[in-house]
């Protein structure tokens, strides 16, 4: 299975693919896309727009993982991801791609082990899962890495529940 996390965001989206292969989980690609933050938000919204349908057509993920916007302090910011997070989500249904949604709390949990883990804790993890010395680049990049790692994880233990019960 492959799976195309993405942390949304407007300045800065970051994306990361992860392909589970023989039980290891391997990443493929990351990064982030941005948009220039002097340029109007319509100008913005489209041309992330554009990234996401061109890194989608790209990769051609089994599913896209997007962090679900629960809560900012900022309401300037809250609105920013809110409609990067729409784009993604849209994006993924124009492609007929499956969606899925994880909140950062859950992504913690399944990558660290601890709901509450800090941003230095969640980019150490995704780097041993993955085997990569380190994850470079802005904390989005290891963000979207972990919500693919997270999705992934649980596909392998509902395949394995599954498999018990066909046993059972």
């Amino acid at each position: 299975m492959f799976a195309l996390g993405i942390d949304p965001g407007l300045s800065r989206c970051g994306y990361g693919a992860v392909r589970s292969n023989g039980g290891r989980l391997v990443a493929e690609s990351y990064g982030h896309l941005s948009t220039p933050p002097g340029d109007p938000l319509a100008e913005r919204l489209a041309a992330l727009e554009d990234d996401l349908r061109e890194l989608v057509a790209e990769l051609r993920p089994d599913a896209v993982v997007v962090e679900r916007v629960l809560f900012q302090v900022n309401a300037r910011t809250a609105m920013a991801v809110g409609q990067a997070s729409g784009l993604a989500l849209a994006t993924a249904a124009r492609a007929r791609c499956p969606v899925v949604q994880y909140s950062p709390n859950e992504v913690k949990l399944a990558v660290t082990g601890d709901g509450s883990a800090d941003k230095a804790q969640v980019q150490r993890m995704v780097a041993r899962l993955l085997g990569l010395s380190s994850v470079e680049g802005p904390a989005d990049r290891a963000d979207a890495l972990a919500l693919a790692v997270c999705h992934l994880s649980g596909a392998r233990l509902r395949a394995a529940a599954s498999a018990a019960g066909d046993r059972g």
